[in-house]
């Protein structure tokens, strides 16, 4: 019921979708496709009303003059891990699609968990939807997710020569985006994670040391989680064996549902700083009902996934008459591409946020326990 009413509230305040109806102008610019994540998404965000069809409106943004529209499928992440949540998750995507569509959309976002739905490339997509440009964001999120790691180890403290770095999940897009960021800052970096075959092409690509356990790895000063993979999820005990004597350990997260929850957060948090990464801040940045709905996603004010902002991007792009955008392979992470996204940023203001834990303000990266 909260979800049904959440949405009528939606539609009934979002005054500019109404003057682009009623100017017969197609009413959605960008169409973000997304999972839910967890519990917590379901019984917000669903209702007794909810579409029968798999899917329904999540958040409506609006940036200079942008429009872009959530849309949920009914699956959550862990239904993902599942053969028969992917096909379900499919078939609920591509309706999405179809909808998304009729709605007007240029730019379609496979976020979340749906990114890998239909390969690495999206070929699927692209053949069966040709007027439709798809993205699953990464560049954005990369690009965010380097600025949020220099904020964090510049404030800490962190060296390069002098410090050491963890990465919980090397061999993802994000993971060996933020490992050759580091290496070529010129730090020293361990990577952890169970995907066997992933961790030896990055063995064989970058030479660093690779464990499978959290406990393995050793003292380090600060964790990259860039997978939410339940066997490398952080816990309270791994950060007590990480940190190094009269320490805190920087964890900096950006795996989405986080790596680090809040309970193991809270169980040593006197010992760890921890933030939120990946996410893009704009003060040009429109939630309908404004509080109401970003907190439902929790998130601040002015603040949307890295994902999310490169969409928006693009999107605005393409309405400003930058047709070139057309030409990028959005499923492609590149220093290229994320160049590219750093100067589409610039036109709405999108950047890296202050610094927060769970949405609230670091107050200090001070890493010595008295």
């Amino acid at each position: 019921m909260l979800g049904d009413v959440w949405r009528f509230l939606v539609f009934l305040f979002d005054w500019k979708s109404w003057i682009r109806r009623l100017s017969g102008k197609n009413e959605i610019d960008v169409v973000f496709i997304t999972n839910l994540r967890d519990d917590l998404d379901r019984k917000r965000s669903k209702g007794i009303f909810s579409s029968s069809v798999g899917h329904f409106d999540g958040v409506r943004y609006w940036i200079s003059g942008t429009s872009g529209r959530m849309r949920i499928i009914d699956v959550d992440s862990e239904e993902l891990t599942t053969e028969e949540g992917k096909r379900k998750a499919k078939d609920h995507f591509i309706s999405a699609v179809f909808w998304a569509r009729k709605k007007g959309a240029k730019v379609v976002l496979l976020a979340a968990g749906t990114k890998r739905l239909f390969g690495k490339d999206g070929a699927e997509l692209k053949y069966r939807f040709p007027d439709v440009l798809f993205t699953n964001g990464d560049n954005g999120t990369a690009f965010i997710l380097q600025e949020d790691v220099k904020v964090a180890l510049e404030r800490s403290n962190l060296r390069p020569g002098s410090s050491k770095i963890c990465i919980i999940g090397p061999y993802g897009i994000l993971g060996e985006s933020i490992l050759k960021f580091l290496l070529k800052s010129g730090y020293d970096v361990v990577g952890v994670g169970r995907n066997e075959e992933a961790l030896s092409g990055i063995k064989e690509r970058y030479g660093i040391e690779l464990c499978r356990e959290n406990s393995h790895v050793g003292k380090v000063d600060a964790v990259i989680a860039c997978t939410h993979s339940k066997d490398v999820c952080l816990t309270a005990e791994d950060v007590d064996i990480l940190r190094k004597e009269r320490k805190k350990l920087v964890v900096v997260d950006v795996a989405e549902p986080s790596n680090f929850n809040y309970k193991e957060y809270d169980k040593c948090k006197n010992v760890v700083v921890r933030q939120d990464a990946g996410n893009a801040y704009s003060h040009k940045l429109e939630y309908v009902l404004g509080p109401l709905s970003y907190k439902a996603l929790r998130l601040n004010k002015g603040v949307t996934f890295g994902c999310f902002s490169e969409s928006l991007a693009v999107a605005h792009a393409l309405r400003s008459g930058n047709d070139s955008v057309k030409d990028v392979d959005w499923f492609s992470v590149s220093e290229d591409n994320m160049e590219l996204v750093k100067d589409l940023f610039s036109e709405i203001y999108f950047k890296a946020p202050e610094p927060r834990c769970f949405g609230k303000h670091i107050d200090s990266f001070e890493l010595s326990l008295k």
